[in-house]
């Protein structure tokens, strides 16, 4: 975890909750955060869910942290609050680490997740990508919190794995059909309940560090 800026570290919880307001606009990815934070940090923190008359927020950085401090400056500037935001990314070996951070739109800007696992999918076929060794990937997660004096504080978290063949489980959302996380014993994220993947994801690990870090500081 890493800080930047002069400024920027949130008051004392001896004060109160520090008050943040998501960033993400995928709901499903706001479930998995706010239950990370809360779990971490209890009341000491609230977050609040991002505003619904906020536009989405361009992606045109080209790593994680920078789409991340995109996003959650966008937010601090539009509400005058501390935001929370990340990137995320799925990296694929025999893909040289694509989709990286495309994975949301790997099928292209208005994609499915059923989408943007098909051409996953299929693109592991088409360069004959079999078996454990052939198919490892890992999911990458940066978690940015931003303030409005331009301090911030980052986060980063990490989960090896691999690509299932096929989709396997009813759970989760995004890739987790196909993501076979190292240490959980051969199941996809897909196949495990809400709170074991958390235990063991790419974004609990993220969140659970930047949390840890705010209420250090």
């Amino acid at each position: 975890m890493t800080g930047a800026g002069n400024g920027g570290r949130p008051p004392s919880t001896g004060a109160g909750p520090l008050t943040m307001v998501l960033a993400t606009a995928n709901a499903d990815k706001a479930r998995e955060i706010v239950a990370i934070v809360a779990d971490t940090a209890g009341d000491a923190i609230e977050l609040r869910p991002r505003p619904t008359d906020i536009a989405d927020v361009e992606e045109t950085g080209d790593t994680l942290e920078e789409n991340a401090r995109l996003k959650g400056y966008a937010l601090v500037h539009a509400t005058g609050l501390a935001a929370i935001a990340d990137d995320t990314g799925l990296e694929v070996d025999a893909l040289l680490g694509a989709p990286g951070v495309f994975s949301a739109r790997f099928a292209g800007e208005n994609a499915s997740y059923a989408d943007n696992v098909d051409k996953l999918l299929s693109e592991l076929a088409s360069v004959g990508a079999t078996g454990p060794d052939g198919r490892r990937a890992r999911f990458r997660t940066v978690a940015v919190a931003c303030f409005p004096d331009r301090g911030d504080v980052v986060a980063h978290g990490v989960v090896e794995g691999l690509i299932a063949e096929e989709r396997r489980g009813s759970g989760g959302f995004g890739y987790d059909p196909v993501f076979v996380p190292d240490g959980g014993d051969g199941r996809t994220y897909a196949e495990m309940t809400v709170a074991e993947k958390s235990a063991l994801s790419h974004r609990g690990k993220a969140f659970r560090a930047l949390t840890s870090g705010l209420l250090s500081r």
